[in-house]
C-alpha cells in the first residue's frame, strides 16, 4: 500500500469487490471464534469478497510479522493462488509489520483499525461526516508513512538551492499536517453549530434522548419505529454513521427530541472517537440514553461493557441510562415488559424494534424517566381563548371538558410543571391561574 499523501485515497467508486485473505490469531487455548465472527461481518460490510480464511494460534505476536515466517510466507502463497487484492488482518498492526507483510506478499495490508476506517469512508453522507472521516483517516495514516525508494530525496537541485532538501517522507507529513489542522478547524466550526443548537434546546428546557449502542443492534430500526422517519436501515455493521434527530412528543414530558448515533464496537480506534466528538456530543449532553442492546447475541453482555468503554472515553457514562433489550422475537418465552429497580424506577425493557412488539412499554418507560411534576388543574377559559385551548390539546394534557351555560369551556388538565411555566410565559392570561 503506498503511503504517499497524494497516494492515500479510498476509493468509493469502484464496483468490482476486492477479493480479500483474512487472517486471525488466537493468543489463547479456547479458540473464541466471535471475534472472527465480527470482523467477518466488518469485511463484507466493507464490500469485500473473502476469497480465503487464514487461522493460526500463538502466545505473543511476532515482532516482524505479527505472525510466524512459515504462516506468512502460506498467506503470501494465498495471495498468489486467489489473485486478492488486500489482507485483512484482525488485529493492530505496527507499521513496521504492516510495511513487512506488504513486502513480502506483494498486496495491500489492511489491519483492524483500516478496515473500520474504510467502512466508515463509505458509509459517510454529511459534510461533516466526510470531514470526520478524512480527519481519522490522517491521523492514522501520519503514524505509517515510511521513506519510499524513489529519486525524490532532494527536491531543490538548482544554483544555490543545492543541500539535503527536503525527502518526500518529510513532505508527505508536512501536507498531512497542514490538512489535519484544515479539517479540525472546519470541524470546531460545525462543533460551534452543534452546540448553538444544543443550547437552543437547553434553552427551551427541551430534554434530549440519544439512542447508543454497539453496532447492527437494531437502534436505526428503533428509531424508525418511534418516530415514523424513513432513517437508512440495513443487517450490517455501521449502517448508520450521521447523526439524525427528531421531535418526538412524550406523554407527560412534552416535546423531545430523539438522535439515532453512530454504533459502536469492541476497540473502536481512539483517532475515530476523537474525530466524532462533536457528533458524540449529542450523547453526553443527552437527558436520558437508550442503551439498545441485542438480546439475541450470545455475547450481550461483553457487548454492553464495550459500549460502557466507549461512553466513559467520551465522558458520558454519567448520564441517565435505560437499557434496551431489543429483538425478543428472535427468543423464546421472553415477552415484552419493563424491569423495575428497588425505587420502581425502570431500568431495562425488553421489546421487538423490527415486530413493534413494546414499543408503547418503552414510551411509557421513557415517560417515567423524564416525567417532572404534573400538576393537575381545572381551567376555564372563554370562547375568546381559543388559542391556550389549542395549545393545551396539542400537548395532549386535557383529561376532560365540559362547556358550561355562558359557553365557557371548563378543563380539567394534567400537566408537567416545566410546560406549565412555558403557556404561562407565553399566555399572560394564565398568570391568574394557581398551580
Amino acid at each position: 500500500m503506498s503511503t504517499a499523501f497524494s497516494d492515500f485515497v479510498y476509493s468509493q467508486t469502484n464496483t468490482t469487490p476486492d477479493r480479500a485473505i483474512i487472517v486471525h490469531v488466537f493468543f489463547s487455548q479456547h479458540k473464541n471464534l466471535d471475534d472472527l465472527n465480527e470482523f467477518q461481518l466488518l469485511a463484507k460490510s466493507a464490500q469485500v469478497d473473502i476469497a480465503q480464511l487464514i487461522t493460526t494460534a500463538r502466545s505473543t505476536p511476532q515482532a516482524k510479522y505479527f505472525v510466524g515466517q512459515g504462516k506468512a510466507e502460506e498467506i503470501a502463497q494465498a495471495v498468489q493462488l486467489h489473485n486478492a487484492d488486500v489482507i485483512l488482518v484482525n488485529h493492530q498492526l505496527t507499521p513496521a509489520q504492516t510495511r513487512n507483510l506488504e513486502s513480502l506478499c506483494h498486496c495491500r495490508v489492511v489491519d483492524r483499525t483500516g478496515l473500520i476506517l474504510d467502512i466508515f469512508a463509505q458509509r459517510a453522507r454529511s459534510h461533516e461526516g466526510k470531514l470526520q472521516v478524512e480527519l481519522a483517516q490522517l491521523k492514522h495514516l501520519a503514524t505509517r508513512l515510511v521513506r519510499r525508494k524513489t529519486g525524490l530525496d532532494q527536491q531543490k537541485g538548482a544554483v544555490g538551492l543545492r543541500g539535503p532538501g527536503e525527502t518526500q517522507l518529510e513532505t508527505d507529513r508536512r501536507l498531512i499536517k497542514v490538512r489535519i489542522a484544515q479539517l479540525q478547524n472546519r470541524l470546531e466550526k460545525v462543533a460551534k453549530q452543534r452546540n448553538q443548537n444544543r443550547q437552543t434546546r437547553q434553552k427551551a428546557d427541551i430534554p434530549t434522548i440519544s439512542l447508543v449502542g454497539y453496532t447492527n443492534a437494531g437502534k436505526s430500526t428503533l428509531f424508525n419505529q418511534i418516530t415514523q422517519a424513513n432513517v437508512y436501515v440495513a443487517d450490517q455493521l455501521f449502517a448508520t454513521l450521521d447523526p439524525t434527530l427528531r421531535r418526538l412528543s412524550i406523554q407527560d414530558v412534552g416535546t423531545t427530541i430523539l438522535a439515532d448515533t453512530v454504533g459502536f464496537v469492541r476497540d473502536l480506534p481512539h483517532d475515530l472517537v476523537s474525530a466524532f466528538k462533536s457528533t458524540l456530543q449529542e450523547t453526553t449532553d443527552a437527558s436520558l440514553l437508550l442503551h439498545v442492546v441485542d438480546s439475541a447475541d450470545t455475547r450481550k453482555l461483553e457487548n454492553i461493557q464495550a459500549v460502557n468503554d466507549v461512553l466513559q472515553e467520551i465522558k458520558a457514562d454519567n448520564v441517565p441510562t435505560l437499557l434496551v433489550y431489543n429483538k425478543i422475537d428472535q427468543l423464546e418465552n421472553v415477552p415484552a415488559h419493563i424491569e423495575y429497580n428497588e425505587e420502581n424506577q425502570p431500568v431495562a425493557v425488553y421489546l421487538s424494534a423490527q415486530s413493534g412488539i413494546g414499543i408503547d412499554l418503552l414510551l411509557d418507560a421513557i415517560r417515567q424517566r423524564l416525567k417532572n411534576t404534573i400538576l393537575s388543574l381545572n381551567i376555564t377559559l372563554s370562547s375568546q381563548q381559543g388559542k391556550i385551548r389549542h395549545a393545551f390539546y396539542q400537548l395532549n394534557c386535557v383529561r376532560h371538558e365540559q362547556i358550561n351555560d355562558i359557553g365557557e369551556y371548563q378543563l380539567q388538565i394534567e400537566i408537567d410543571q416545566i410546560e406549565w411555566l412555558k403557556l404561562v410565559k407565553k399566555f399572560a392570561d394564565l398568570k391568574t391561574f394557581n398551580c
